[in-house]
């Protein structure tokens, strides 16, 4: 199966999470849920960002972002999300009762930013992969100071950053490392190669352990945060792109590309105790699953199925897919505010 992806994993950086030409099914019709809140979906095929009700399961917002949209991040109280504008240089910033634009911070040329995280010290940090750095934006909606560490890296993509916002860790997807920048002393990073491609990434709410899915080891690392060092190697499905932690801590799950499913992580033990079928194989292809995202109390996952512009909604506890959300645009970076 993984050979279907052959040009995938053959595309330069830049291209890598580019859109990718395609129609895909129409989202099936929603049941009902009782699930209260909104989705946001980055469109990056259709450079959109909308707004999903979780109740109806309908589109009940739309408007125009900006240049091949990826990852978005939620505010500490949900009252905006930040977008990071990969086809561009800047992080945009949207009102979440109703999409409006609130503020747009220049990152500076070629600055490409990807990965985002909006902390809870109400501060966000995005990787800028055409600069090899990661930016601090301090007081987003004020100031909306900016201040650059390099990475020294090839394709920094995506990014952790600690609980006391002291150190953050970058995926390097051309480089095939794992970067630690200290955002204090601005020590020189530490890079450690972890795997074939390493991609996702995610810290453990206790901050004590570091997770990375490599892309093309079908493997999942948990690392030492300050070392960098591996603790453990899982095996996964095919081709893990994104991971995540359940906000409970108590399992990671990566996202499969070319299973088209989820490998479930017992983190004490280290070991895959489920796989999780969002489609199949078969489908994989032609949905281009990518991010994932737990709902805040920990019963759901959403899956960005991008090329068949849809969002699964999975219950955890279970593994079914209760239904499919409107992804409309190649939906690939997804946020959530209950």
């Amino acid at each position: 199966m993984v050979s279907r992806f052959a040009s995938f994993l053959a595309l330069p950086l830049a291209a890598a999470c580019a859109p990718v030409t395609g129609g895909g099914d129409a989202p099936s019709l929603p049941t009902a849920a009782d699930v209260d809140g909104a989705l946001f979906v980055a469109g990056k095929f259709g450079n959109t960002l909308s707004k999903v009700d979780l109740e109806s399961g309908a589109v009940v917002a739309s408007v125009a972002s900006c240049a091949n949209p990826h990852e978005l991040a939620t505010a500490p109280g949900g009252a905006h999300v930040a977008l990071a504008c990969y086809g561009g240089q800047t992080v945009d910033i949207f009102r979440t009762a109703d999409l409006e634009r609130v503020a747009s911070v220049d990152l500076g040329e070629n600055a490409r930013p990807h990965g985002i995280v909006w902390h809870d010290n109400g501060d966000l940090y995005a990787t800028a992969e055409g600069r090899q750095s990661v930016f601090w934006i301090r007081d987003p909606l004020g100031a909306a100071q900016t201040f650059e560490y390099a990475s020294g890296q090839q394709g920094t993509h995506m990014l952790a950053i600690a609980p006391d916002a002291l150190h953050a860790w970058t995926t390097n997807l051309g480089s095939r490392t794992v970067s630690l920048i200290d955002l204090k002393t601005r020590r020189a990073p530490r890079s450690v190669e972890i795997g074939e491609e390493p991609e996702g990434i995610w810290l453990s709410p206790d901050g004590d352990t570091l997770w990375v899915s490599a892309r093309s080891s079908n493997a999942a690392f948990a690392l030492d945060p300050q070392t960098l060092a591996i603790r453990q190697r899982v095996e996964t499905g095919a081709f893990p792109l994104r991971i995540t932690l359940r906000p409970q801590g108590d399992y990671a799950v990566t996202s499969d590309l070319a299973d088209g499913g989820l490998s479930v992580i017992d983190t004490a033990s280290g070991e895959v105790v489920r796989s999780i079928a969002v489609s199949s194989p078969a489908e994989a292809e032609a949905r281009t699953q990518v991010t994932i995202l737990f709902s805040p109390d920990g019963e759901r996952i959403y899956v960005a199925e991008t090329t068949a512009n849809t969002i699964a909604e999975v219950e955890f506890a279970s593994g079914t897919v209760l239904r499919r959300l409107p992804g409309e645009g190649g939906g690939d970076g997804i946020a959530i505010v209950e």
